[in-house]
This record gives structure tokens, sequence and C-alpha cells, in this order.
């Protein structure tokens, strides 16, 4: 209802505001200006994180402090503490960062926002900007419409600076001229309750235009134009501050639980930091005052000193908050649980994490593992293993000797209720994602669906392969068991090393280990080492025992393979080029059969 509200409300003030005032049409117009370049400056970095700012982030995060640099230095670079919270939860809602590197982010970011003040106050308002937007539009459009994605990116952030130096102007011009006709001086309200007021008004001015930047650019030319007081502009900061979380929580609100955590924090820390910043405002101006004529700001240049509280604010309350980050991740996590979800739902599948090319990647991987996880569980049992015996360092032998009552287990229900739809929505993830990648980012995507294609297929093959196996890993014929024995050993062991390689991914010489089971696998194929000849020749399992055994150890060879190949390419880590690099120097069909042609020969 509020929503639908809203909406007309603003619009119905704006359009009385521009009857009332011609000079208030130019600020509006400012202000969309303004915002429209924030747009395209956001477009604009998107296209240049698809590799620097992802592995920046990744370096940069092993440590509070480094990512609270991290924080800071790129929300200066990018002018958008909006664009960094959006990456920051897609990255958390990945998985490829920790909630307490996360809020480090969002408390640099904090800080690094507040160069947007300095630089309208220090230069904005003191050169004529307008004459540098002209260029950077012209320039930046024509870039805009080139093919080459970094063009592209590089004509978003030149347009966006464009817009952006226009839209101050505009708004310059506009309280210039409001000034002699209405002077806004006379709604000014001092002391505390004033404070409040402005605050408030801060607070909701950010969270219409869900743009910080735009409201300190509004609240610095006001001031420049004397619209306002000294005192005011400082409340109507601080609010500012409390209202940019709305982008945060708006962008949390599609990430999955580890998503609204981070918002919780950044809410809490600017929360916090406004209370201080309220309680603390005469002490702090005070502060400021001293810092200003230490460094050379003018008594009455007070958008210069309206950008020092606005610094000193925030380093305040990351001085007050940093120390308490470990308990600010246990109370959110105490607050916000992690639902138990059923098997077939998706983990990491959300709306955040598509937002970035790497971050679709890592959450495509993940569900991925969450699929082979779910599999893992279905296949063991299809072997009439216990999941936990081949995850220890008991011998399989043993296992597969004294485990010769079979589990019961319906693969088909087990596939439809816990693999199938999972698939799909991977399947479905994907599809929505590779739109806005390039070609070898979509190749990564496409190796992926089809190591999920791969798990599909193992699960399958093993539903075919148990129907036999039920009946002769309890057979009084103890060659045939045996026999059936050494393919449920075998293929424990797969899964026991393909669990290996997942936990020492990062290292590539796990991921080229799986060759050698590519060349166990031919070593033994029972239909190719002589084996079941031998077994029939002497008369130890029948010619009906013989077809089944030939057909199920080409099931066992099936399932080995599909479950090699999905390891290749889902526990492989690293950058891009260290996965193509494994994967080019990884044995193929020809290649395993020259090992194989090779040992013969030895």
């Amino acid at each position: 209802m509020m929503r639908k509200i809203f909406l007309p409300t603003i619009l119905l003030v704006l359009a009385y505001g521009f009857w009332f005032s011609p000079n208030f049409k130019e600020i509006s117009a400012g202000v969309a200006i303004f915002l429209f370049g924030m747009l395209f400056l956001e477009e604009g970095f998107k296209a240049f994180t698809g590799g620097l700012l992802e592995r920046l982030l990744r370096q940069t995060t092993d440590s509070t402090w480094k990512a609270l640099s991290f924080g800071v230095v790129s929300t200066t670079i990018m002018q958008s503490s909006s664009l960094v919270s959006v990456i920051t939860i897609s990255f958390l809602g990945a998985g490829l960062i920790g909630l307490a590197a996360g809020i480090g982010i969002i408390f640099g970011a904090n800080l690094g926002t507040t160069t947007g003040a300095w630089l309208i106050a220090g230069f904005g308002l003191k050169v004529k900007i307008s004459a540098y937007a002209m260029p950077m539009l012209v320039f930046g459009i024509i870039l805009v419409f080139q093919k080459s994605k970094h063009l592209k990116g590089i004509g978003y952030i030149l347009a966006g600076l464009g817009f952006l130096f226009l839209g101050i102007h505009h708004m310059k011009e506009g309280f210039e001229a409001f000034r002699d006709t209405i002077d806004l001086t006379k709604f000014a309200v001092a002391g505390y309750p004033g404070i409040l007021l402005f605050t408030l008004i801060g607070v909701f001015a950010t969270v219409v235009m869900q743009s910080s930047h735009a409201t300190l650019v509004i609240i610095i030319t006001a001031l420049a134009a004397q619209q306002i007081t000294y005192e005011n502009a400082l409340a109507l900061a601080i609010g500012a501050n409390v209202g940019t979380t709305i982008t945060a929580i708006l962008g949390a609100m599609s990430s999955n639980v580890q998503g609204k955590r981070l918002a919780g924090a950044h809410l809490i820390f600017n929360v916090v930091t406004a209370v201080i910043a309220i309680v603390f405002i005469y002490q702090i101006g005070t502060g400021v005052d001293w810092i200003s004529r230490n460094v050379g700001i003018a008594a009455d240049d007070y958008t210069l000193k309206l950008a020092v509280f606005h610094s000193v604010f925030n380093l305040i309350g990351i001085v007050a908050m940093l120390p308490f980050t470990g308990h600010l991740v246990d109370f959110l996590m105490k607050v916000m649980p992690e639902k138990i979800l059923p098997k077939a739902t998706p983990k990491y599948l959300n709306d955040s994490a598509i937002e970035l090319p790497d971050t679709a990647i890592e959450a495509v991987r993940k569900e991925t593992m969450h699929l082979y996880d779910n599999a893992f569980a279905i296949i063991a049992h299809g072997l009439s293993m216990h999941r936990h015996d081949i995850l220890s360092e008991k011998d399989l032998n043993q296992i597969a000797v004294e485990s010769t009552k079979v589990m019961p287990i319906d693969i088909d229900y087990e596939y439809e209720n816990n693999v199938k739809g999972l698939y799909s929505d991977i399947v479905g993830f994907i599809s929505r994602a590779q739109t806005s990648m390039d070609p070898h980012q979509a190749d990564e995507l496409f190796a992926l669906r089809a190591a999920g294609r791969d798990i599909v297929e193992a699960i399958k093959d093993t539903k075919h392969l148990r129907k036999n196996m039920m009946r002769y890993i309890s057979s009084d014929n103890s060659h045939i068991r045996a026999e059936y024995n050494k393919i449920r050993v075998y293929l424990g062991s797969v899964l026991r090393r393909l669990a290996e390689t997942e936990k020492w991914g990062d290292d590539p010489a796990q991921i080229l280990s799986l060759d050698n089971i590519k060349i166990e696998m031919e070593e033994n194929d029972i239909t190719v080492n002589g084996m079941l000849e031998t077994l029939i020749r002497e008369g130890n399992i029948s010619p009906l025992m013989a077809t089944s055994l030939m057909n199920d150890a080409a099931y066992a060879y099936d399932v080995t393979k599909n479950l090699v190949q999905m390891g290749e390419v889902l526990f492989a880590r690293g950058d891009q080029a260290m996965k193509d690099a494994e994967r080019a120097i990884a044995l193929d069909d020809d290649d395993v059969a020259e090992v194989l042609e090779m040992t013969k020969d030895q």
C-alpha cells in the first residue's frame, strides 16, 4: 500500500515545485542528471569487474585491515559506495569471501565515500566544471557505441563523469538563483531539535534518490549558496550516511542469508556512527575547526569544513566499531541463522550472484558441488556402501566383504527429489547469466553445465549397475561375488580420491592426479584385460553371470568416466588461465591409450 502511495506523492510534489519555481526545476534537473551520471559510472566500472576487481577482492580479504583498505580505495576510485556494497554482497552470496571481510569492506566504503564531498567542495564548486562536462559527454557517448567491452566501459565512465559534472553545475546554478527569490535559511532550526529534524530529512532524501553522493551534492551546493545553515548541513550529512544503507538492504533482498547479514552490519554501523555524531556533534564540530585551521581551510569555507566533518565522523565510527567486528559477526549469525534447506533447494543461485560474471560462475560451481554432494550419497548407497566409510581411511576391500547386505534405496525417487530439480535450476541460472558474459566466461559456464550432466549420468549408470549387484553381492558363487565387490571397491576408491581432490583443489597436482584414474579405468576394463574369458573358460561363472558382469563393468566404466570429467571441471581452483592450463595438459582418450600401449611394451 505504501509503495503505491509513495511514487505518486513524490511526482505530485515535484510537479508542484516545477509550477511554483523555475529555479526548483533547474535544481531537480541537476539532481536527475547527477543520478543518471551515477548509473553510467556504475555501468562503466562493471565492465572492468571481470578480472581485476575480483582478484583484488580475493587478495584483500585475508585480514580485516586489508578488507578495510580495499573498501576505502575502491570507493574512492569508483565514487560509489553503492556499487562496492552490491559487489561485496554478490561475492559474499557466492561464498567467495567471509562475513568478517565483507563487514571490513563496508566499513572502508563508508570512509571512501567521503572523498566525494572533498571533490565537490574543493573542486566542483570552485571551477566551472560544466566546461569539462561537454567534452567528456561527447567522447564518452562515442565510446559507448563501440563493440569492445573495455572501450564501452571507458565510454560509460567518461559519460558518467560528464553527467555528474553537468548535474552539479545545474544544482549550483539553481540554488544561487533560488537565493534571489526564497531564502531557505528562514526554515533553519537551531539546537538538537534541528539536528534531529534535518538528520531525518537527510535520511529521507537519500532513501528517495538511493545515492548519498547525490544528497551530499545537494547539501554542499545549497550550503555554498547559503540556503541552509552549516549546523543543519552537518545533520543532513549524518542523515545521508544512514539513508545510503537502503541500497545495500535492497541488494541483499535478492541474496542469501550471508548477504542479508552484511546489509544488517551496514545498517548497524551507519546507525551507531550517526548516533555518535549526533550526540557529540558540537565536540566533533570543534575538532573540525581545529583540523581546518591546521590544514589551511578558511573559517568561513563551510563547504570544505562539511567535507572534513563527513570524513571525521565516519572515521570515528570505524574506530568505535572495528574492535567489535567479531562480536558483530556472532550477533548477526545468531539473529539471522542459516536455514536448513531441503537437499534440492539451491543455496547459491540468487539474483545478487548474477550481478557479476565471476560471482555468477562461482555460484554455479558451488551449486554444482551441492549437486555432487547429493549425488555422492545416492551413488554410495547404490553401491551398498556408507558415505562415511568411503570418506574414512578404512580398507575398502574389507568394507565390501563385510557389507553383503543390500542397502535399501530408491534411486529413481532420490533422483527426482534431490537431483533433477536442482540440476534444472542450475541450467536455468546459467541461461540467464551467460547473456552478460564474454565468450571465455560463457565457456566456463558451459563446462560447469556439462559437469552437472556428468553427475546426472553417473547416477543413472549407478541405477543400472545396482540391478544385478543387489543379487550378486550376496550370491553363493564366491567368484561372481568377488567380481562385483571389485567393482564396488573400485568405484568407492574413485569417490574417495575425488573427495581428496576436492579438499586439495588449490594444488594443480591434485587435479592432474585424476589422470591416474583414467589409466586405471582402462586397465580394469574386464572385457579388455581377459579376466572375463578366464572366468567363463574355467567354469567359475555361468554365461548369464558373464553377460551381467560385462554390462555392469561397462556401467562402472561410464560412472568413473563421468565422475572424472566432472572432477576436472568442478574441483579446479585458481584463475581462468590456471584452469585452462590444467585442462590443456590433462590426458584425453588418445593419451590414455598411448600410455597403456607404452606400459604393455615395457
